[in-house]
């Protein structure tokens, strides 16, 4: 990308569904269509071109984003392969957060899945345009209709058939253009293109209808044509899917099989032709200082505009993916930026690099509109705003997730504590969801994370890449405090005066009202004393000290000092004592207030409750839901769904640790499930 003309012929795309979809071996065979890569790498063997971390070749899965780029009909496509696992949920949100579209991918089998529905929220937050590949239909049991009223009904999008697969010919049909694809050659490279014979189109005919109708909503002079009889003009048909895709209302759908080399070039071409290059996208909004909006359009000139949105490790060494929206940055340039707590950072971008997978390329200069590689800054962190000095602003952050499993960790063998802190600070950077906490009452460290998966991959990490092993117990499920009932503490901070007759003696008087609030209501705190003796007035530096004891005693809980939810904390009265009353004096009261006053207010543990959606064979059924039933959990809704049943439920999460291991011993190893954090709750 050289210049920024070329931004009409750029698109960031994302690939994004369920565990086992089929996403890196979609991406695999893109690459290789593309030219990108001269081989297709398998999953399976371990060898897929973007799943180059240790740990996602051992697990068949995809841990981190990995980005690279292809180029097709003239366009470079900057390709983001996402994670499906719900614990890497942060990956997927991250990598949407500075992308312009998006593909989803769908099992032909099992339609929309639990993570489909989650990713697609994180879409619809980001308003990404969207296409969908109907993968492995070569599968028994798959079903490209009954995929198609799945998106319908429960993402609540106009699905648009665009090709319809027919893997027993390894061909498509393609209802736009009313052809034949085949896809011969060793790896279906070579396509031959033929008119569809007139009884295949009869079995399709319903879909192209179902297209003209869903394009027409989009064009009124197309819908009077469409509803005339005629066949619209095909320049006008494509006007009316891009215009109805950019704006969200229309989703094109592509069938196929990527794994049997089937119907992906004609999604390349969709992606070309329906998304989004980085120009059709809207200004992104940036808030200034004084709290106002300004929109930032994506262009080459003016000042830098970044969002530094993912941490990542290379090589040993802290490098920082960032995506530019205005500007030009080089090697060398200094770049300023706001702290997730509101302080001026000012550091110097050493080398820029372009990515691919794991692989690496000096580049002399970026622009708006690409997505690099920085190395050489030490203190941005994910969601910072990296900008010209002088000129800082901030784009919207990326939301952060609530970590609800904690491990015990202590070093083993030969590493020492020192070290495994060292390593641990690094990790932490490059993952937001991850926290390190020590427990007040036994002093161990422990590390929260998303899942079991989640915290079981970072400890292999911390073997393989630091040397680092670590001893770990049994998985803790992280809890929060509230309160059950309103109480009032008056507390009189007065210790013994000290000899020293230059000092007068502290003391300060502080009252403290909580109440509980209803579920979800978060914390609220009111600082609007009536303040004694009449006439007086709290400092600037007392209020902030009262201020930051209530934030530090909300952190930390009467029973097991875990945050506490769902209160309202009021400082309703403060008597001073004139040069006694010192700052350090009224948040010594306000501590002990706020403690005694938690304390008589009934206070309570609140579990994490977990949403939980299951997908079992039919005829292990009865055997789920009765395992269900013994670990109180709550069923919401079973649904058939081929061969397969979902079962969606509510349950704390302690029960369920471990649940793979059982999951698969009563589906003969065919179940699969995967949980999301719903909320704490009483329990």
């Amino acid at each position: 990308m050289k210049t920024s003309t070329q931004l009409s012929h750029v698109r960031n795309i994302g690939i994004v569904a369920h565990v086992d979809a089929g996403k890196t071996t979609l991406t695999e065979r893109i690459l290789f269509y593309t030219g990108a890569s001269y081989k297709i790498g398998e999953v399976h063997d371990g060898a897929a071109h973007m799943d180059y971390l240790a740990e996602e070749q051992r697990h068949g899965i995809t841990i981190t984003a990995a980005v690279t780029q292809a180029p097709w009909q003239t366009h470079l496509l900057q390709l983001v392969d996402t994670p499906g696992h719900v614990d890497f949920t942060i990956e997927v949100e991250r990598a949407m957060r500075v992308l312009d579209g998006c593909i989803v991918v769908l099992d032909g089998v099992r339609g929309v899945e639990p993570q489909t529905e989650t990713v697609w929220r994180q879409r619809a937050h980001f308003k990404l345009p969207a296409l969908f590949f109907i993968n492995k239909m070569d599968r028994p049991g798959a079903d490209f209709r009954r995929a198609l009223t799945a998106i319908k009904q429960r993402l609540k999008t106009t699905p648009l058939p665009l090709t319809v697969p027919l893997p027993e010919q390894n061909a498509v049909i393609d209802l736009l253009a009313q052809t034949l694809i085949h896809f011969d050659g060793e790896q279906g490279e070579q396509l031959r293109i033929e008119s569809c014979p007139a009884a295949l189109w009869a079995q399709v005919a319903d879909l192209h209808e179902q297209l003209l109708l869903a394009a027409a909503e989009i064009d009124d002079a197309l819908a009077d044509c469409v509803l005339a009889g005629e066949q619209p003009a095909p320049a006008a048909l494509r006007a009316a899917i891009r215009a109805g895709t950019l704006s969200g209302q229309l989703c094109p759908c592509y069938g196929g099989s990527a794994l049997r080399n089937l119907g992906v070039q004609p999604l390349l071409d969709g992606v070309v032709e329906w998304l989004p290059a980085p120009l059709d996208r809207p200004a992104a909004l940036a808030e200034l200082p004084d709290g106002t909006q300004q929109p930032i359009p994506m262009q080459r000139t003016g000042a830098l505009v970044a969002l530094a949105f993912k941490v990542q490790l290379w090589d040993g060494r802290r490098h920082v993916f960032a995506r530019l929206y205005r500007g030009v940055l080089k090697p060398g340039d200094p770049v300023e930026f706001l702290n997730s707590d509101g302080r001026l950072q000012r550091e110097q971008v050493a080398r820029l690099f372009e990515v691919d997978a794991g692989k690496k390329t000096a580049l002399d200069h970026a622009e708006a509109g690409q997505i690099v590689l920085l190395a050489g800054l030490r203190w941005a962190a994910t969601g910072d705003t990296l900008c010209a000095p002088g000129q800082v602003l901030r784009l919207e952050r990326i939301a952060n997730y609530v970590p609800v499993l904690g491990l015990a960790i202590e070093p083993s063998g030969d590493t020492d504590e020192d070290k495994l802190l060292e390593v641990l600070g690094k990790v932490l950077q490059e993952d937001p969801t991850l926290r390190l906490e020590e427990d007040a009452e036994t002093g161990q460290r422990v590390l929260r994370g998303m899942g079991e998966l989640h915290l079981q991959i970072v400890l292999e990490r911390l073997a393989r890449e630091f040397g680092v092993q670590v001893r770990s117990g049994r998985p803790a499920v992280a809890v929060r405090e509230t309160i059950r009932r309103a109480a009032t503490a008056e507390v009189l901070f007065a210790p013994p005066p000290l000899p020293d007759v230059r000092h007068p003696p502290l003391q300060a008087r502080v009252t403290v009202t909580v109440e509980p609030l209803p579920r979800g209501a978060g914390q609220q705190r009111v600082i609007q004393p009536q303040i004694l003796p009449a006439g007086a007035v709290l400092t600037t530096t007392q209020l902030q000290f009262i201020t930051q004891t209530i934030d530090s005693g909300l952190n930390s809980g009467v029973l097991q000092g875990a945050p506490l939810l769902d209160l309202a904390v009021r400082v309703t009265a403060v008597e001073l004592f004139g040069a006694g009353s010192t700052a350090e004096a009224l948040a010594a009261a306000t501590a002990k207030a706020l403690r005694q006053a938690l304390e008589q207010a009934a206070p309570a543990l609140m579990h994490p409750v977990m949403h939980i959606d299951i997908m079992v064979p039919e005829s292990s059924v009865g055997a789920v839901l009765g395992d269900l039933q013994a670990r109180q959990a709550l069923i919401q809704q079973t649904e058939a769904q081929g061969e397969l049943v979902a079962i969606q439920v509510e349950a704390a999460l302690e029960p369920f640790l471990g649940y793979t291991t059982s999951l698969r011993s009563l589906t003969q190893g065919r179940g699969q499930f995967s949980m999301t954090f719903a909320r704490f709750e009483l329990c």
